[in-house]
């Protein structure tokens, strides 16, 4: 047993520091709680701060400024058109709260000092509804920080939630350890559950998802599904489990983030370049926003399509690139592979419709592109033996392998025989994130395996997805602030162990 200390006892309890998390102490403590939150890493942020930073949201104040009518309405069927053959697997009812409360919660991230561009727009959604943050992501949890602090919420970093405490079937505190030891802090109201996804998991998407998703890299390598697990102990159940978004090929992030990624998350920082979108010319403008994007970008499949090949680090192709390369990537040495091709095809990948990949609010990125912001990934050489070299695989091998698929293994593809020749990477298969969350209530309360409602006990964001699908840009961050000013709402107004709610 480990005896609570003096300070240690709260009204509320929150474990996980990102957007989810910080929405959902935001909210407690503006109800007058007391509120902690607990957060295992370093600082906040969580997946929030990995992301691109697209939210989705209908009938915005900057889609109303741009002249475009839109409504939740609209947004719902869209959402169904994005599910495709999983639509039947969606929670009507979550997806509902969802676009109804989505442009609340943007409007609410403004009012806090978070400042967006856009809209964009993405098929199959009718009308541009994504609206990108600037000057990057972090510049979520940097303003519902600063709120939380004014509120009084305090964040204790470097702690990790390892038990639920449980007081005659009802849900009063977490269990943690800490650099000096466990502790335990009691929650008189409650707890929400904002600790991300599974991605990076092994034992849980060994349980719930496919088996070539198991040993597959998370982009986030924090994303280890705590919550889920303190959940499932207490009876809870995992909605869409199987769900795992990969393994999805990504370039490998650079080693030293550019300046522009490094700039400080600030409202002011950010209005100024709100104010440069809107005013600059799109071609002044391109080069620096594709910085930003082309540090977690993947290949389009096009690029195989036309004729590129993928190699591992000894030159040897290893899979048909036309047929769910990713699964084959995470086989590899280390890993990781290379695309390679020839000047005539790099001479395709300069204008549309030949991208190298999308960039989620600008739209494409083209070899170019690449060129100039991502040199670390960016290989060219006049001979096949200089490339070889670059890239640091053999030379003879890499040599042999071109001849053997110009030769025999092509077939419909064009040759790649035109020096220069080109790589991009290396590059990894990844997992983006897991769609399987904890089922909860309207309410965002975690419930059993019956469907019956674990006392003191709420979910937000990934860990409480409950279901609902959030494909295409902008949605999971959608979710994570819609769903945390909920948990954070209904944990503020539950029955205090001491006594009614006040």
């Amino acid at each position: 047993m480990v005896a609570a200390e003096a300070g240690t006892h709260w009204d509320v309890v929150v474990v996980g520091a990102g957007g989810a998390g910080l929405s959902a102490a935001a909210e407690a403590a503006a109800a007058g709680r007391r509120v902690l939150v607990l957060e295992k890493g370093a600082a906040a942020g969580g997946s929030t701060s990995w992301a691109v930073g697209t939210m989705t949201a209908s009938n915005s104040p900057l889609q109303r400024r741009a002249g475009i009518d839109d409504n939740a309405d609209w947004h719902f069927e869209d959402l169904g058109k994005h599910n495709g053959a999983l639509d039947a697997r969606d929670n009507a009812r979550l997806r509902r709260i969802l676009v109804d409360q989505s442009t609340p919660a943007l409007e609410w991230l403004m009012a806090l000092g978070v400042v967006f561009v856009g809209p964009m727009p993405e098929p199959p959604h009718r009308v541009a509804r994504m609206h990108n943050v600037v000057p990057n992501a972090k510049a979520f949890t940097h303003c519902l920080a600063r709120h939380c602090r004014r509120l009084g919420v305090e964040i204790r970093t470097r702690t990790r939630a390892v038990g639920l405490l449980v007081e005659r079937g009802r849900v009063t505190g977490v269990e943690c350890t800490t650099d000096a030891g466990k502790q335990r802090f009691n929650a008189t109201r409650g707890v929400v559950l904002a600790s991300g996804d599974y991605s990076a998991d092994r034992d849980l998407k060994s349980h719930f998802a496919r088996p070539e998703v198991v040993e597959v890299e998370a982009v986030n390598p924090a994303a280890s599904g705590d919550g889920h697990k303190l959940a499932l102990a207490l009876g809870a159940e995992v909605v869409n489990g199987d769900i795992v978004r990969g393994p999805i090929m990504r370039f490998v992030p650079p080693r030293r983030p550019s300046w522009l990624v490094r700039l400080p998350p600030s409202t002011l920082l950010g209005r100024v370049m709100a104010w440069s979108y809107a005013h600059l010319p799109r071609r002044v403008l391109r080069p620096f926003l594709l910085r930003f994007l082309t540090t977690a970008l993947g290949p389009s499949p096009r690029l195989f399509e036309r004729g590129a090949i993928l190699v591992n680090i000894e030159g040897r192709r290893f899979c048909d690139e036309l047929d769910a390369p990713a699964h084959e990537v995470v086989k590899q040495p280390y890993k990781i592979a290379f695309i390679v091709f020839d000047q005539a095809l790099a001479e395709q990948f300069e204008a549309w419709p030949n991208f190298v990949s999308t960039a989620p609010g600008i739209s494409y990125a083209y070899l170019a592109d690449y060129r100039r912001t991502r040199r670390d990934i960016y290989h060219s050489a006049r001979t096949l033996e200089a490339l070889a070299e670059a890239i640091g695989v053999p030379t003879q091998t890499l040599e042999r392998t071109l001849e053997s698929y110009n030769a025999l293994e092509r077939h419909a593809r064009p040759a790649l025989s035109r020096g220069p020749y080109y790589a991009l990477g290396p590059l990894k298969s990844y997992c983006v994130f897991a769609d399987g969350g904890l089922r909860v209530s309207e309410r965002l309360q975690v419930l059993d395996r019956t469907g019956a409602p674990i006392a003191g006990l709420f979910a937000a964001g990934s860990a409480g997805q409950g279901g609902v699908l959030l494909e295409g840009h902008g949605h999971h961050l959608a979710w994570a602030f819609v769903s945390g000013r909920i948990a954070g709402r209904n944990v503020a107004e539950s029955a205090s162990i001491e006594g009614p709610a006040a």
